[in-house]
């Protein structure tokens, strides 16, 4: 299907990224597997995770999780976003886990019916992040109002449904190159969510104006952030006078368009950064497109309830 072989090239491309990057190893010392589970999903399905030097038990920390993209994994999604070199500077809990493996070898997440359970197993991928947090919670103090969850691809549409699934329990998300459900009543949040939507308008694996997957419409990059918009009670029209940011190494100045809805509902916020010129696999400029994502974050907390 089309939608595989493009969402395919996010490996190859992920790949090349990493062999581009001078030696450098993202994660440092490789952390210590998490202790034995007696959760099914995790004892199938590990996970990785990296912990900030500055941890301290009797302080709520922050958690984000990674989500790679389609035919990628946690390892080669890090080294390319390059977070875990983000967790001591900004002192958050990270995990970044893979995908279930289809007969064909690609790690997926079954996030719509668009992407990317292309053979049917109905694994629900809902249930493993949250088994993920609540693992992460148990061994560490994490804080429920500051997490969230990040993805490319695959896993930016993942990200989208979590938010859908689980606005109760997720601060905010961003979703590279990702995309909503077209049929936005497919998705019901029961309270507002921050969502940054990141997306390059020359990207030709999820293309930016929306397409036909497999048969199946997605909605454009701003459709998706529009109705996210609606669902936290946003302005319909947007602030464009921010500044650019410079995210694309091979881009020449600051490419990045940042297009913000104002008026939204306590804790919501729907963004979206439109890369001029970007492709699927943004040759990322670090670590200022790691700390613009994190501030993105940091500032979207779960507000305190009454």
């Amino acid at each position: 299907m089309r939608i595989a072989k493009s969402l395919s090239l996010l490996a190859l491309a992920s790949l090349i990224s990493v062999a581009g990057c001078g030696g450098d190893d993202p994660q440092g010392e490789n952390p210590p597997p998490p202790p034995p589970t007696e959760n099914p999903l995790l004892k199938a399905r590990p996970y990785d995770h990296k912990v900030p030097s500055s941890y301290d038990a009797k302080k709520p920390a922050p958690l984000i999780v990674l989500l790679h993209g389609f035919g990628a994994d946690g390892l080669t999604q890090d080294l390319v976003f390059g977070f875990s070199q983000l967790v001591d500077q900004f002192g958050f809990l990270y995990a970044y886990p893979d995908g279930t493996l289809n007969s064909t070898g690609k790690r997926f997440w079954n996030a719509t019916e668009v992407c990317c359970d292309l053979e049917g197993t109905g694994v629900d991928d809902v249930a493993y992040i949250d088994a993920i947090i609540d693992d992460m919670s148990k061994q560490y103090n994490v804080d429920s109002k500051r997490i969230f969850v990040i993805g490319h691809s695959n896993g930016g549409f993942m990200s989208l449904r979590y938010a859908c699934d689980r606005a109760n329990r997720v601060a905010a998300i961003m979703s590279l190159a990702g995309a909503a459900y077209k049929d936005t009543n497919k998705c019901k949040p029961s309270e507002p969510v921050a969502v940054l939507q990141v997306h390059g308008d020359m990207d030709s694996a999820v293309p930016y104006a929306g397409a036909m997957m497999g048969g199946l419409a997605i909605p454009s990059a701003p459709e998706t952030v529009a109705g996210w918009a609606s669902k936290n009670g946003c302005q319909s029209m947007t602030d464009t006078s921010s500044p650019p940011i410079d995210l694309e190494a091979n881009l020449a100045g600051a490419e990045t368009t940042v297009a913000r809805h104002l008026g939204c509902q306590p804790g919501g916020a729907a963004e979206l950064w439109t890369i001029v010129g970007g492709s699927h696999v943004p040759a990322f400029r670090r670590p200022t497109w790691g700390e613009a994502v994190v501030g993105f974050l940091y500032a979207h907390a779960k507000p305190q309830r009454p």
